[in-house]
């Protein structure tokens, strides 16, 4: 005898149904994305956030969208709005929302190197399998993220969240969703740090034009081109990064694990692919 069939309003108030379905308006995603930029480190309390139109700019959204996120920031005590001023960020608790895998708080606990050497390793092959996958859609988007990006060269936090919607794009267009969840959390690694590497005179255009070599990579739809630029592109932040570490005397990270003395320079060695 067969069994008779699960009506579909049963299925949809089963509790596993309910927790894994879960709707969210474009407010709602953008006060998650400014969050997790505030998580990572790259705005900080007392930092004015860009205006609405450079959010929405930056974020490829309307103003009244980005203006609907900032009253949630606001409702949750992260940011305050004040009437002929920038809007501030104000506190960082319950900010931290998760980004990829594991939250920035987690990343930070390993050393540079560590996280260098995997984000190499899994990078790689996310944005090579991104290079075939890309849609159409995607590649207008991050058109518009280099638009804005050309539009803040001498500013480091809004170059950063550009910069954040740029690289979770590209990872998002692979085929493997944990390994994308995985090189974005560790693309938020030291970010703090990241911001202080930025605000060196040329840091932003060279990150500007390193993203143009990657887009016209994937505008190729070539794997091995892509990798190529990506390659660039990380070994140059490992670079600022450990460069900024070392200038600030730093021996431990955020949660603990010891970074230690540089490392020998390495020698650079070919792309996959290349």
């Amino acid at each position: 005898m067969p069994k008779e069939a699960v009506h579909p309003i049963a299925l949809a108030q089963s509790s596993g149904m309910q927790g894994g379905i879960v709707k969210r308006s474009v407010k709602e995603m953008i006060s998650e994305k400014l969050a997790s930029v505030i998580a990572s480190g790259a705005l900080q309390i007392g930092d004015e956030l860009p205006s609405e139109r450079e959010l929405a700019l930056a974020l490829a959204v309307s103003r009244e969208s980005v203006r609907g996120a900032i009253q949630e920031l606001a409702a949750r005590g992260l940011v305050e709005v004040s009437h002929g001023a920038r809007t501030r960020i104000v506190s960082t608790e319950g900010a931290a929302l998760k980004a990829g895998i594991a939250g920035p708080d987690v990343i930070n606990r390993y050393d540079l190197d560590s996280v260098h050497r995997a984000r190499l390793l899994v990078e790689r092959a996310v944005v090579a399998d991104a290079a075939t996958r890309i849609e159409a859609s995607t590649l207008r988007r991050l058109e518009a993220s280099l638009a804005a990006q050309r539009e803040c060269l001498d500013d480091p936090v809004r170059f950063l969240i550009a910069d954040r919607e740029f690289h979770l794009a590209i990872y998002r267009s692979a085929s493997n969703p944990l390994l994308s969840d995985l090189v974005t959390a560790l693309y938020t690694y030291m970010m703090e740090y990241r911001r202080m590497a930025m605000a060196q005179p040329g840091a932003i255009l060279r990150s500007y034009k390193e993203h143009l070599a990657i887009m016209a990579a994937l505008e190729a739809r070539s794997a091995a081109q892509v990798v190529e630029a990506f390659d660039r592109h990380i070994e140059r932040i490992y670079d600022t990064t450990r460069t900024i570490l070392d200038a600030a005397g730093k021996e431990m990270p955020a949660g603990g694990r010891q970074i230690g003395p540089a490392p020998p320079r390495r020698r650079r060695r070919p792309s996959a692919g290349a």
